[in-house]
C-alpha cells in the first residue's frame, strides 16, 4: 500500500469520472477490431461511459497491420456511423476518433507518409508489444516530434519488461513521449504486477492521462467497481491529468515542430 493511502480512515465513496472529462482511450467503434462487435455494443458501452460522468469520447481503435488494419478512412466512416446512432438514442456525449498505433515499420511508413489520424492538438496514442519494447522507440519519439505530434504512450503499466527500471519511463517523458495509464489497472484488473506499476507511475507524477481502455460490458462492470471504492477519488482529487485539455480537433493551425530534450 502506498504511503499516500495511509491517511485516516473514510467511509467509500462514490466518484465519477466528470473531473477528467474525456475518455482518450477506447474501443468503441464495432466490428474493426477487438471492441465493440455490433452497434448495439456500442450504444450499450457509451452508455456506460456517459453514466460515469464521461462528456467527450475520443474512441481510439487499432491499427496494427498485422491484425486491424484500419485506415483514417475507415474509421472516420464508422464513426460518424455511431455519431448518427448516439444522436438517434439521445444519449448526451460527444463522440470523436483517432487510433491507437502499434510501433511497427507499417506504422513508420504512416508516419513518413502523413497518414496518421490524431487526437485533438496533434496528440498521438501508440503502443507497444507487451514482450520486448520497439527497439526505435526513441527515434520514432523525435521524429513524431519534430513533425508536430504529441505521442503518448498507451498503458505503460502493461510494459512488464521497464518494470525493474522504472526510470525508463523518466527517460521516454524526458524524450517528449507522454503516458497513459489504464483506470483498469488501478483494480489489478490485468493482474497485480501491472496495477504496482501503476501505483508507482502515479506516485512520480509520471502519468499524464488516464484513459479506460474500455473494450466489451466486462470493462464497464469492472470500471463501475473501481468507482465505488476510496481509490479513484483520491487520485482524481490528488492528481491533475490532462485529459480535460483534448477538447476539439484544431484543424487550423499548422504543425509546429518540437525540440526534443536529450536523454
Amino acid at each position: 500500500m502506498l504511503n499516500w493511502f495511509k491517511e485516516k480512515k473514510q467511509a467509500p465513496v462514490s466518484a465519477t469520472f466528470q473531473i477528467l472529462g474525456a475518455d482518450m482511450h477506447s474501443h468503441l467503434l464495432p466490428g474493426i477490431d477487438d471492441g465493440a462487435k455490433t452497434m448495439e455494443d456500442s450504444l450499450a458501452l457509451i452508455r456506460s461511459l456517459s453514466a460515469m460522468g464521461y462528456t467527450r469520447l475520443i474512441t481510439t481503435p487499432h491499427i496494427y497491420k498485422e491484425y486491424y488494419p484500419n485506415t483514417p478512412d475507415i474509421i472516420l466512416g464508422k464513426l460518424e456511423q455511431v455519431r448518427q446512432a448516439v444522436a438517434e438514442a439521445q444519449i448526451d456525449v460527444t463522440i470523436d476518433a483517432s487510433a491507437e498505433y502499434f510501433l511497427d515499420e507499417h506504422f513508420e511508413q504512416l508516419m513518413e507518409a502523413d497518414l496518421l489520424l490524431p487526437l485533438p492538438g496533434n496528440h498521438l496514442l501508440v503502443e507497444m508489444s507487451f514482450f520486448a519494447p520497439y527497439p526505435k522507440l526513441h527515434d520514432v519519439i523525435f521524429r513524431l516530434r519534430t513533425r508536430g505530434y504529441r505521442p503518448i504512450l498507451a498503458h505503460p503499466e502493461r510494459y512488464l519488461y521497464y518494470a525493474g527500471d522504472i526510470e525508463q519511463f523518466e527517460n521516454i517523458r524526458n524524450y517528449g513521449c507522454l503516458l497513459q495509464v489504464n483506470l483498469l489497472s488501478l483494480i489489478g484488473h490485468y493482474g497485480k504486477p501491472i496495477k504496482t506499476l501503476a501505483f508507482k507511475l502515479l506516485e512520480r507524477g509520471w502519468v499524464d492521462f488516464l484513459g479506460t481502455d474500455m473494450h466489451h460490458a466486462g470493462h464497464a462492470e469492472r470500471l463501475n467497481t473501481l468507482l465505488q471504492g476510496p481509490e479513484i477519488a483520491r487520485i482524481l482529487g490528488k492528481y491533475e491529468f490532462k485529459n480535460s485539455g483534448l477538447v476539439a480537433r484544431d484543424e487550423t493551425t499548422p504543425n509546429k515542430p518540437y525540440s526534443p530534450k536529450p536523454l
